[in-house]
């Protein structure tokens, strides 16, 4: 008998990482102004959940430094759930501190990328997590802690990275305290084969703690493994505006899914979102003039909306 998979969601959240994980990866630094205008136009367009920077130190990060300041602006947008990142117990506490909804706590599943992006080991992430989670205990606070696993189908480092230790990385994240968990192609080695297996098992494990899938487009993939992991009943995926993002520490890395590409296949397929595409295009062309000479990402913006969809729309 052929394996039947759930239905395909009927709406899906699509979390904004741009400010994140796009801005961490160039050279501009934008204007606090900036990213409040970014933030406010993506909230109007129709997004509900944005990570808006992360709690690291300034000097590593310079185009983070200001992620307390947008914390407290977009927690002033009704309905809007604030994530950011953070790297170790200092910067969980900094997030609690800020009121933010969701911390997001990277561990790399590549022990040579942890080692180089983290300075820790896998099993030394799930530490902090539980220190992290100690923390936004005794603190009173209802942050969701988010535990991110990277590097899920591979490493630009390591090479090969076994399923079997991406899974036993989120059973540990799990056990550790981590509210719910996420799997990332860190850069852009997985296939939607891949990705419909790793992801399935991964909702065996985790249920519906297991709640967002995070693709790189590195090889023009990112879209075909979003649906791979739709088939598994996953609704929730980061993408970046104008498709802006990588990591430092994964060369190669360049990338994220596109927004608006992403909100753009979902609307074809009849999938919710709650995003007004067409306000999206017009905020990734404001912010491609703040990023002039940066490499951006996507291909919605060169044709615009088919007539079909408009008339669909209507």
């Amino acid at each position: 008998m052929p394996e039947t998979l759930p239905p395909l969601p009927e709406r899906v959240v699509i979390r904004e990482v741009g400010l994140r994980d796009g801005l961490q990866s160039i050279q501009t630094v934008l204007p606090t102004e900036r990213k409040i205008e970014w933030i406010r136009a993506a909230h109007a367009a129709g997004q509900r959940e944005i990570e808006v920077g992360s709690f690291v130190p300034a000097r590593l990060l310079p185009q983070l430094a200001d992620t307390a300041e947008l914390v407290a602006f977009a927690k002033t947008l009704p309905g809007l759930f604030v994530s950011v990142l953070v790297p170790n117990l200092k910067g969980a506490e900094r997030a609690i501190e800020s009121g933010a909804d969701l911390m997001l706590v990277p561990l790399s599943a590549s022990h040579a990328h942890s080692l180089a992006n983290l300075r820790r080991t896998p099993d030394e992430v799930v530490a902090e997590v539980a220190r992290m989670r100690a923390a936004r205990d005794a603190a009173g606070s209802k942050m969701v802690i988010e535990g991110g696993i990277g590097t899920a189908f591979g490493c630009t480092l390591q090479g090969r990275v076994e399923p079997a230790e991406v899974l036993r990385c989120m059973q540990a994240l799990l056990d550790a305290g981590a509210d719910r968990v996420s799997i990332a192609d860190t850069v852009g080695y997985g296939g939607p084969r891949e990705v419909r297996e790793l992801f399935e098992q991964a909702r065996r494990i985790a249920g519906d703690s297991f709640w967002c899938g995070h693709f790189h487009d590195t090889r023009g993939l990112a879209l075909a493994n979003v649906y791979a992991a739709m088939e598994t009943g996953v609704a929730r995926f980061d993408a970046t505006l104008a498709g802006i993002g990588g990591c430092p520490h994964a060369p190669g890395a360049s990338g994220n899914a596109s927004t608006e590409d992403l909100a753009f296949m979902l609307a074809t397929m009849g999938v919710k979102t709650g995003l007004d595409i067409q306000a999206l295009l017009a905020l990734r062309a404001q912010v491609a003039g703040w990023l002039q000479g940066e490499t951006l990402h996507g291909t919605l913006w060169r044709a615009g909306l088919p007539k079909t969809l408009a008339a669909e729309a209507a």
